[in-house]
């Protein structure tokens, strides 16, 4: 096989009746007799060496080594960003076909430039790079921390956290409770699709978080497509937000509620209340009990599962239930009255929340939701099962609300951060 080739150019595969164009790739350690190349749909191929007749190099990588420097505009807002990882944060490595995460300003600013043009990005914090299917509440501590500096700081107007999409909304809630006394806006971003693709929802989004980040708004929320076009974004309370679709652009939902604002490239408007900026500090609130475990009922589902909980010491279950509070009460293989009773007993906080997403929880509707009722279950009303997880695991978290069932049905029934809503939106 003839080459004159390497991973980053683009290239011509010869094969015997036909010819292939597109970028060489590198390739794995473990496929060493594969040649990997990136078609132009976007899509990956792979060939065998022995195939391959030549490989022909039409346009080298040109790999630019000149030191970009980013000057600050003094009568720009500065603002921070915090990079845990995702698609937005990274851009396309042409010799491997992957992504590679952006570390510096000047990195940031080869991919978006349109960003500097409203604000300077003065400080990028990475606190860790990870798949957010990776994340546990120890990162969102950690970008809790992070946070709490760059909120304190005078010079900095707001913050922007780039996150996966997948457990987004976990981390939104994480960080509603944890930063308390919110003096500026915390945005947190996505892309569901990468910024080499013609379909990208980054700069949009991105747009966006930056108005948002100099905005009036101190909460934090989620910014991210407001349907399949790129026209404008919605600004979604932290603690009301959900993922709905697994790839579609305007993935991210407001629940139970309006969006807080519409938000264009060059202007916000407003739709719902919200919190304005203060002066005063923010005060970080990051304690966390871990022993939480959120559990789907299903229609014949045997109340013995919570046998485990019990056993591995848990000190909180969150129940997702049916409709206006359901499950089985009145099965005689599978009544869950007698469970739920016994682990309440032994100390196991037990709060319900609804499977349908949308509406509100109300258990004295029908009998069997008042039999649940009484045994102690302690009913969330309209608030999210992923926001009602973090918000147990951080009430939990707090020794002094925790000795006492009373005090924590009081904790988690207020209202700390927009997660209870008594006017619910249709």
């Amino acid at each position: 096989m003839k080459s004159n080739a390497y991973p980053g150019d683009f290239v011509e595969i010869h094969l015997t009746h036909k010819i292939y164009e597109g970028t060489l790739l590198q390739t794995p350690e473990s496929e060493k007799g594969i040649i990997l190349l990136k078609l132009s749909t976007g899509y990956n191929i792979g060939f065998n060496k022995k195939d391959i007749l030549e490989i022909r190099a039409i346009k080298k990588l040109q790999e630019k080594k000149e030191k970009l420097e980013i000057k600050k505009d003094s009568k720009k807002p500065n603002i921070a960003i915090i990079m845990t990882g995702g698609t937005i944060a990274s851009r396309y490595d042409s010799k491997t076909g992957g992504a590679s995460a952006l570390n510096t300003p000047e990195e940031l600013f080869k991919v978006y430039p349109e960003l500097f043009d409203k604000v300077n990005i003065s400080k990028i914090e990475i606190p860790f790079v990870k798949d957010s299917g990776e994340m546990d509440p120890k990162d969102w501590q950690i970008i809790a921390k992070t946070a709490e500096s760059l909120l304190n700081n005078s010079d900095i107007k707001g913050i922007i956290v780039t996150h996966g999409t997948d457990s987004l909304h976990y981390t939104s809630a994480a960080l509603s409770f944890f930063l308390r006394n919110l003096n500026k806006p915390v945005v947190l971003t996505y892309s569901q699709r990468s910024i080499d693709r013609a379909s990208s929802d980054a700069i949009l989004n991105l747009q966006c978080a930056i108005l948002a980040t100099i905005s009036e708004i101190a909460e934090v929320m989620v910014i991210g497509h407001a349907s399949s076009n790129d026209d404008f974004c919605y600004a979604i309370n932290g603690t009301k937000v959900r993922k709905m679709h697994s790839s579609r652009r305007d993935a991210f939902k407001s629940i139970n509620t309006k969006p807080i604002a519409k938000i264009f490239p060059n202007r916000i408007d407003f739709i719902s209340n919200y919190k304005s900026r203060q002066k005063s500090k923010m005060k970080l609130d990051k304690k966390f009990k871990e022993k939480i475990a959120l559990i789907k009922y299903y229609p014949g589902q045997n109340p013995d599962i919570l046998n485990y909980y019990l056993k591995k010491k848990y000190k909180g279950i969150i129940l997702e239930v049916l409709g206006l509070g359901q499950i089985a009460t009145k099965d005689s293989r599978n009544n869950w009255i007698p469970k739920l009773k016994e682990i309440q007993e032994k100390g196991i906080i037990v709060c319900a929340t609804s499977q349908t997403i949308n509406g509100k929880l109300n258990p004295l509707v029908y009998s069997t939701g008042r039999s649940l009722l009484e045994t102690g279950i302690i009913y969330l009303e309209d608030m999210l099962s992923e926001t009602a997880f973090v918000k147990l695991g951080w009430v939990l978290g707090h020794k002094d609300w925790a000795k006492e069932k009373s005090i924590v049905e009081e904790k988690m029934l207020e209202n700390f951060a927009g997660e209870l809503n008594d006017r619910l939106e249709d």
